[in-house]
């Protein structure tokens, strides 16, 4: 494996069925007891030394987790929160992440999660929410300290459950957001266009995923100016189009879904450069991409029954004598001309020839990821991202598949009259508008220009990519928004099996 990959270690995950014992407590550095929002005096029965969890529930705050330590060997500290039996699934992660947060604080060896006095079915759903929290804090984000940290826990132990739990999809889900996160918090100089590409071939050739990667000199035969035009700041030749290819059956089958994702792996804003705090967190504008990576990793963990291609948009937007320009006219690989408007607005430029190369393949479905405006930022702010489609009668349903995978997301509008606002007197159409008013959706209204075959399309502007404090069961300001969100999309909506229909 490349050396700045993450360790493959993953946390031991041990489920334990029917009461709950005194020696299984003793066992636990930290346990995480999740009850109803108004428990009942039987809940508590339910529970070795339940008087004094009972009596703890009495002292706290209202709102505020339960707090004490068992009288037993490790002296086991309990962290009791109170749930809404109905909750839905943002409320759900956010308490688990909150609650997990509490136990790390100890830095537990062993943690135990119980779900006590719910329904079988919110049981199950409120484990697996807690066991996704601590799967995300269990994963540290790369660290070149001298001294490394350890590790928050070294297992997990799911206690009091009715049935086992299927946990393989919490499982998959936390390695692809794990592995978002991870390149996403990697510095520029480590994570340069050259690395990426090859850690890309490195899982590929761990999972058994087809590589392929498009230089330079290929796209400038296959006519992607767009792409270049930002490529052509950089120093080197290194900014390429990588593919990787999933099948689970025949090689040779057709897509259904194609992930694109934006990989600026440095944006100083190009020739109309960034001021420094605009700048400062740059390295992180290739999420988009880490997320279709991430989420393909979580398709190929699963074994999944799709086929999916991922195409990764790697480049810096640089500075310098060589850099685009405003007024530049560009083509795109679909022929369309560009005039450029301003040098900041390069994801788009670089995600076009990427869905021209992705569309010409036919999938039943593309979604691509991007940390693209601030302005979808100002409509929804960082607890929700922005989701396009030229498919607008599907609003309700991503929506829907938001609120129930917790990765809330609101549907915006594009088409043909936001297209008015980039006429361009000299091209096809402008890269954007000089006013910024709406820069959201006039950026989706552009990226569907580069979708060709009418192929169903799904923009995500990633305003949820940062969110301070983290967001949902994601506990670092970097949160990989959108892993979840497509696992849904796939597995719970199959809207790319309706895409096909």
């Amino acid at each position: 494996m490349h050396e700045l990959l993450p360790d493959a270690k993953e946390l031991r995950v041990n489920q334990q069925l029917g009461r709950i014992s005194a020696d299984d407590i003793d066992k636990l550095d930290q346990l995480l007891l999740i009850l109803p929002e108004t428990p009942k005096p039987a809940h508590f029965r339910q529970l070795p030394d339940g008087a004094r969890l009972a009596a703890a529930h009495r002292r706290s705050a209202p709102g505020k987790p339960a707090v004490t330590r068992l009288d037993n060997s490790k002296q086991t500290l309990v962290i009791a929160g109170f749930l809404k039996p109905n909750a839905e699934a943002h409320e759900r992660l956010s308490f688990a992440r909150k609650l997990v947060a509490a136990a790390i604080g100890c830095k537990p060896g062993q943690l135990g999660i119980a779900a006590i006095g719910f329904s079988r079915p919110q049981q199950g759903s409120i484990t697996l929410d807690a066991l996704s929290a601590a799967l995300a804090a269990g994963f540290s984000l790369p660290t070149f300290k001298a001294k490394s940290s350890e590790l928050p826990f070294r297992s997990v132990r799911l206690l009091g459950l009715r049935s086992k739990l299927d946990v393989a999809r919490v499982r998959a889900e936390a390695k692809g957001n794990n592995l978002a996160r991870w390149l996403t918090a990697l510095p520029p100089n480590k994570l340069d266009a050259r690395n990426y590409a090859a850690m890309a071939r490195d899982l590929a050739r761990r999972h058994g995923w087809q590589f392929t990667r498009y230089s330079t000199t290929q796209l400038e035969k296959l006519g992607a100016g767009a792409f270049l035009a930002v490529a052509q700041g950089n120093a080197d030749n290194s900014a390429s189009i990588v593919r990787l290819r999933y099948r689970p059956k025949r090689r040779t089958a057709k897509a259904d879904v194609a992930l694109v994702g934006k990989g600026i792996i440095f944006d100083t804003g190009g020739t109309n450069l960034k001021p420094f705090q605009s700048m400062l967190d740059m390295h992180g504008d290739m999420q988009g991409s880490a997320v279709a990576l991430g989420t393909l990793l979580s398709v190929s963990t699963l074994k999944l029954p799709y086929a999916v291609d991922c195409w990764l948009a790697i480049t810096e937007n640089r500075t310098g004598p060589t850099a685009y320009k405003s007024q530049d006219v560009v083509t795109a690989a679909n022929g369309k001309t560009i005039q450029t408007i301003h040098t900041d607005a390069e994801g788009r430029m670089a995600l076009a020839d990427t869905l021209v190369l992705a569309s010409r393949e036919k999938p039943g479905l593309i979604i691509d990821y991007a940390t693209l405006t601030g302005t979808c930022i100002s409509a929804v702010t960082t607890r929700y991202s922005g989701v396009f489609t030229n498919r607008e009668e599907w609003h309700t349903r991503l929506q829907r598949i938001g609120v129930d995978s917790g990765e809330r997301v609101w549907p915006f509008p594009i088409g043909k009259e936001f297209l008015q606002d980039l006429d361009s007197p000299v091209a096809d159409l402008m890269q954007c508008s000089p006013n910024a008013a709406g820069d959201h959706i006039l950026a989706g209204s552009f990226l569907a220009e580069f979708i060709d075959n009418d192929v169903a399309w799904l923009h995500m502007d990633l305003a949820a990519s940062n969110h301070k404090g983290g967001l949902a069961h994601i506990p670092t300001e970097v949160t990989g928004f959108g892993v979840r969100y497509t696992m849904s999309l796939l597995m719970d909506a199959k809207l790319h099996e309706a895409a096909r229909g």
